[in-house]
Order: structure tokens, then sequence, then C-alpha cells
């Protein structure tokens, strides 16, 4: 039974008050001094007063009865510790006659007060104001202590991340040379994904389309083989080498024979495809990490061009003029097909809809080689000539490029001990003529 009254400026005004009894005049009793200030809950058993306790509005105080028929105080106070929602509400004992060993009891199992019967109402309404504050004052501690504790794990969490990212910028700095040596190879890479991936997938999905024409075929085979093991077995005039001969009708099985060995010759076929593309690739985008070595130019040049074919086979025709006597070359083999592709990607997009690329190595002397790159594109204007391998310059549309990619060139072939030479004519085309000596030593290289 809910009690509703007006409440004073008391801090405590408007608690809720649980009073528990089995005696209708005692819970009267008890009542009327509260109802001035407190809403007032009353229940006439133990079973009763655990569901209001745990029900909505939540007493801030409950005054229990010890002696009860049923579930006396104390198993109700036992079972209100027991109950994570009911544990922290305060609880005063109110008793006809208190021994010393009920009182201790009591205070063990958690109660915070007694009260003797016949209650006094300015006793009652003191205890009730003092338990009711202590109560609110635990409540606002506790509600403060856990802002507290999750003020300080969020500014610790903050803290741990700005740790990490103060040392992953630490990291970054230190790799810096290499990232940006990298950055443009992933861009340039990046472009090309798609036609990359379009490669890739349309001999995989032949393989994939022939494996499973070759899993039926091997089933209608195994079914004919069946068959015919059947009729064998018998004299050839019998109805099973009749049906063994439809069969082997129905299913085509001579066609089948022969179709095996071509599916299996288009799989093989498609799988080294996608072998040479992925090969290709990681070999390319491999960093180099100062790993130099004599390297094959043709080799490095093959490889990129296969990277980068898919954005040039559409409107380039390309031709090769490799020399027969090029020597191996003292480089970092990743970084110079880096060169190699920046030039040719450019040449591709130089060409708006159809032209030529050509690719020409020349050994020119005991000491030197030349790879020369040249499209017969729109050209570039003479104004623009003398900072194409500035770096952050570009005349491409935001987005499609870094103006990275003629620098960093630029700067590897410098590492090379090498020279890279441009020569363009607008509405004719561009060359692009790098120069590297036959053994460029890391030690002379200044690596």
């Amino acid at each position: 039974m809910v009690q509703t009254a007006e409440f004073t400026d008391s801090p405590v005004a408007g608690a809720t008050i649980l009073v528990v009894d089995d005696s209708r005049i005692t819970q009267l009793a008890v009542r009327a001094p509260l109802e001035r200030e407190y809403r007032v809950l009353c229940a006439a058993s133990g079973e009763e007063a655990l569901a209001l306790a745990a029900g909505e509005p939540r007493p801030e105080l409950i005054l229990l009865d010890v002696m009860m028929p049923g579930m006396d105080g104390y198993e109700v106070l036992r079972r209100l510790r027991d109950n994570p929602e009911t544990r922290d509400i305060p609880v005063i004992f109110i008793t006809a006659l208190l021994e010393e060993d009920e009182e201790a009891n009591g205070l063990q199992l958690g109660a915070v007060d007694y009260l003797i019967k016949p209650v006094r109402a300015s006793i009652l309404l003191a205890r009730v104001r003092n338990h009711v504050e202590l109560k609110r004052n635990r409540d606002l501690l506790r509600g403060q202590n856990r802002r507290l504790e999750a003020h300080v794990a969020e500014r610790t969490r903050s803290l741990h991340a700005a740790l990490q990212e103060q040392q992953l910028l630490n990291q970054r700095l230190e790799e810096a040379q290499r990232h940006l040596l990298q950055s443009e190879k992933m861009a340039a890479l990046g472009q090309l994904a798609a036609g990359i991936a379009h490669e890739i997938n349309n001999p995989v999905s032949f393989v994939n389309s022939n494996l499973g024409s070759l899993d039926t075929q091997l089933r209608d085979l195994l079914e004919i083989v069946r068959a015919g093991e059947l009729a064998a077995a018998r004299a050839t005039d019998t109805r099973e080498y009749a049906d063994y001969q439809r069969l082997k009708r129905e299913k085509e099985f001579d066609y089948l024979c022969d179709d095996l060995f071509q599916i299996v010759a288009e799989s093989k076929e498609g799988i080294e495809r996608v072998r040479r593309i992925v090969t290709d690739l990681k070999g390319f985008s491999r960093a180099s990490d100062d790993a130099w070595a004599w390297a094959d130019l043709h080799a490095g040049i093959e490889s990129t061009l296969n990277i980068v074919w898919n954005e040039l086979k559409y409107k380039c025709a390309v031709h090769k003029h490799y020399a027969a006597d090029l020597p191996r070359v003292r480089c970092l083999p990743s970084e110079l097909n880096q060169v190699v592709m920046n030039l040719l990607v450019n040449a591709g997009q130089a060409i708006e809809s159809q032209g030529e690329i050509t690719i020409e190595t020349t050994r020119l002397d005991g000491e030197r080689v030349m790879i020369r790159v040249s499209d017969t594109g729109q050209g570039i204007p003479a104004e623009r000539l003398e900072k194409i391998f500035e770096p952050f310059y570009t005349t491409k549309p935001v987005g499609q490029g870094t103006g990275l990619g003629l620098s960093l060139a630029w700067n590897i072939v410098a590492k090379h001990r090498g020279r890279i030479e441009v020569d363009s004519r607008l509405g004719q085309g561009t060359r692009f003529t790098v120069t590297l000596p036959i053994d460029a030593q890391p030690e002379q290289a200044g690596v």
C-alpha cells in the first residue's frame, strides 16, 4: 500500500520508506508520523516486503519487524542482502524485546539500527532522517566514485592511446624515407588494382568452370564404366551389353575422353597465367631495403610491363627493341622496376586514344647501359619540362597523382649514379632516357 503526503522542505523529504510488520496497529503507529515527510509503503509479510523492496519506487530505508509468522525479520534481511538490487538498502529492526544476542545477530546480518516497540515518534523520525541522509550520502559518494573511476579509466585510455599514437608517429618518422619511396609505387599499383584483378579473375573463372565440367563428365564416365563392367561379365548379345552401348552413345563417350585432355590443358594454362601475374606482382612490390644485386634489366622490364599491361593494352601498341649484348647491372632491382613503371604509366596516360610506346635498351660502352621509353602521346609543353622532376609537381587532376613519380625516379637513378633525361615535343610525344653504370657499387652510390 502506498501512502502519499505533502512533503516538507527537509533534505530527506520525499524518500520512500518501507514499513514491514504483521500487525496492522504497528503499521499505522509507525506510518502516521512518517507520512508528513516521506512516501510510505507497507507490507504485512516477508514475501511482500521482498517484492516491494525490489520494485519501484525503490525504498531508501526499511523498518523491519523481527518477529513475524512464516518468514521472520532475520530471514528477510538475509534475502535482501543476497539480492544485488536490494543489498544496499539500510534496514532498521523493530522489536518488542531486544536481547543482546538478538541485537548482535541483527547487526552481523547487516541491520543498521534497532527500535524498541512501542516506538516514540520523535525517536523514529530522528533515526529515519539520519539513516536516509546517510544512505543518500553513501549513494552520492558511490556515484561520485563511479564517475571518478570512469573518468580515470577514460583518461588512462586516452593517455594510452596518445602514447601508442606517439610511438607510432616516431616509428613512421624513422621510416619516412623508405615509406616515401614506396608511396608512389603503392599509389600507382592502386590505380592498376582493378585491371590486375580483372587479369587474375579471368583465368581463375574459367579454371573453376572447367573443373566443374570435369567433375560432371568424370561422373558420367564412371557411370559408363560401371555399366560396361557389368556388361562385360556376360555375353555380348545380352540386354545389359546393349544398354552399355546405348549409354556410351548417349553420354558421347569418345567425345568425353577427348574433351578431358582439352579441359586439363586449359586449366593448366589458366593456372600458369595466374602464377605469372602473382609472381610478377610480388616481385615488383617487394621492398628492396638495400638489396643490391646483379640483375637482368630485360627481365625486370618484362615483369613491370606485365604488371601495367592492363593499363596499356586497350590503347597502346608496345614495341620492344632489346640489345642482345645487354649485361647484367648491379642495382636495386625493385627500385629500377619502379622507375620503369612510372615511365610506362606516364606514357600510357599521355596517350588519349590510340598510340605507341617503344622500349629500347642499349649497351653504350664498357661501363654504361641505356633504357629509353618513348610514346606518341600529347607531349609536354616546354615551360613545364623544367618542373617535371620537382617533388609534388603534377599536371594531373586532384586525386589522380601525387607528383612524386618522376621525382622519385630521379632520386633512384641518382642513387645508382645514373642520369635521366627527357625530350618532348607538343603533339608528337615524349622520350625519357635513363643512363646507368653497369656496376653502381653500393658504397659508391652513397648507400
